[in-house]
């Protein structure tokens, strides 16, 4: 997906991250990774309930758990249509970054369900968690199916609903991947 010929994937993750910035009233408590994880366990619980994402985005395995493909240019378009200001602080010796949203979001294209499932999640990692626990939250059986730097596939979500996965699950799962 390129920045400024969004299709309707790119659209609802544009949008969501709006919302979630602007529901987060306070930033101190949301930052980059947060945001990240949000909009990650959002759609793989909106994946598992209902066999769809909210988004439709991709995910990518990083260092600190899956990161959403286009956030960068999601926070880019925000910013150049005046809906987002980003501010970096100093956070325990490191750089933080903190999303202040200036506009009110569009969110008619998400189902009641779907705005409740961010809700749930939102609480959670914002009140719950610090970035630090809940980026080793999301380093689960799922996480561990890719490369850094390679997809996340939302299917590899049901492997973690059906038991232990073993190393044979694990090797088969990338070679699946690679295949792909």
């Amino acid at each position: 997906m390129t920045r400024g010929a969004e299709n309707q994937d790119q659209t609802k993750l544009t949008r969501l991250a709006h919302y979630i910035c602007f529901q987060c009233h306070d930033p101190s408590v949301l930052g980059a990774t947060k945001l990240n994880k949000i909009l990650w366990y959002a759609d793989l619980i909106a994946y598992l309930k209902t066999g769809k994402q909210i988004t439709g985005e991709t995910y990518i395995k990083q260092q600190f758990g899956p990161l959403p493909k286009h956030i960068l240019g999601v926070i880019e378009d925000l910013q150049e249509r005046k809906d987002l200001v980003t501010r970096e602080v100093p956070f325990f010796g490191k750089q933080k970054r903190e999303y202040i949203a200036l506009t009110e979001p569009d969110i008619s294209m998400f189902t009641p369900e779907e705005i409740s499932i961010v809700d749930s999640v939102m609480d959670v990692v914002c009140h719950k968690h610090t970035a630090a626990s809940i980026s080793l939250a999301s380093h689960d059986v799922i996480w561990k199916l890719a490369e850094i730097g390679e997809e996340i596939p939302m299917y590899a979500a049901l492997a973690s609903e059906l038991g232990e996965v073993t190393e044979k699950d694990i090797r088969w799962a990338q070679k699946a991947l690679a295949q792909s």
